[in-house]
């Protein structure tokens, strides 16, 4: 009786243990099994600084959640405020500067206008003058040498007695007259050739100030671009200014806080880790000997240790296109010749249809449902 109770006890535990293995091997074979499986977000930032200074106000701390645009930390301004109104001074003195030249140039060729208007006008009317006066003391001076002639002739006449004194006194006094006209004339056409070298210094001198101006335009245009540039360099550092304060980018959960306040950092040195909770998925490592049958679409069922071994049901998103080591930081070395055969694994990626209790870097056991 004991023997046949032995004998049945031991064929119960056979039959338990083999609906037991085929439960367990048919499971595997319908599912693509792994435990390299984590929780992780898409959202997950190092919040840092554009600029480097000294932190002066931490606002949140670690596991505070916090809305997209709250203020997180802020750097002190003071040196950044200071060079803003070193260049605004600069601004305004080259403004100042800019404007009393712009104003010389317009004044200037206003003058410059008038000036030459009066120097060509007073060059042309000399000109003229001096042409005419020329020609009467040519007209003159051939009349004298007629007068002169006559005069000897009247003397010789005079001496004959041929003719009276007087007439030769009269021929005398239009000669002597002529000759004061001639000289009157020619002291007018001096003073007319020294009019006419002042015209003709005042028009050169338009060709000076004709050169100041382009001296002043091209004194102009690079003030302008100094202008330019300082202003560009105020609008960075209004921009530097505005990024001494942190703004949370998403909302989310400070996942960690790396400095505390006061606190010196560099620029892009991370301040916050900011994780979005709501934007979790699953990421697995799956070996490529269970890829067979795994395709986008696939459903899987994520069990959490952490949530209390809960199982939440998923679906493949997507497949790497390559293995997890092809960008491995030290790539294996076959040019020996010598190759031992690794198992590769890829990732794969499940969303999930309930994300309650998970949180990023939780670790997971996966089974994705074959086709």
């Amino acid at each position: 009786m004991g023997r046949k109770l032995g004998t049945l006890v031991i064929l119960i535990l056979v039959v338990v243990f083999a609906y037991i293995g085929y439960r367990y091997f048919g499971f595997r074979s319908a599912n693509a099994v792994s435990e390299a499986a984590f929780i992780k977000s898409d959202r997950l930032a190092n919040l840092a600084f554009k600029v480097g200074g000294k932190v002066t106000k931490m606002v949140k701390r670690e596991n505070e959640p916090v809305k997209k645009g709250e203020l997180l930390a802020v750097i002190d301004p003071t040196d950044l405020e200071i060079a803003k109104k070193e260049l605004l001074h600069t601004i305004e003195s080259l403004e100042k500067s800019l404007d009393a030249m712009k104003l010389k140039k317009i004044r200037l060729k206003e003058s410059l206008s008038l000036k030459t208007s009066i120097a060509g006008s007073d060059m042309e009317s000399v000109a003229m003058k001096l042409q005419s006066l020329e020609y009467r003391i040519k007209a003159a001076q051939t009349k004298l040498e007629k007068l002169n002639k006559d005069t000897l002739r009247y003397k010789k006449m005079m001496e004959k007695r041929l003719i009276a004194s007087s007439d030769f006194e009269t021929i005398r006094t239009q000669r002597d007259a002529l000759s004061d006209e001639i000289e009157g004339m020619k002291r007018e056409y001096r003073s007319l050739q020294a009019a006419q070298k002042g015209s003709l210094d005042a028009f050169r001198l338009t060709k000076v100030e004709q050169r100041l101006i382009a001296e002043l335009q091209k004194g102009i245009e690079a003030k302008t671009q100094a202008l330019k540039s300082k202003r560009q360099a105020l609008l960075e550092i209004d921009k530097k200014i505005g990024y001494t304060y942190l703004y949370a980018p998403f909302d989310g959960v400070i996942a960690k806080k790396f400095i505390e306040a006061p606190h010196v950092v560099k620029r892009g040195s991370p301040v916050y880790a900011l994780v979005d909770t709501s934007a979790l998925y699953c990421e697995v490592l799956l070996s490529e000997k269970k890829m067979k049958g795994v395709e986008p679409g696939n459903s899987a069922t994520v069990t959490v240790d952490a949530a209390g071994g809960r199982k939440i049901e998923g679906k493949v998103e997507s497949i790497a296109p390559t293995s997890a080591s092809t960008f491995s930081l030290v790539p294996r070395d076959i040019a020996s010749g010598e190759f031992t055969k690794l198992d590769q694994r890829f990732k794969i990626r499940i969303s999930l249809d309930d994300i309650k209790e998970l949180r990023a870097g939780m670790s997971a056991s996966v089974a994705i449902e074959r086709r």
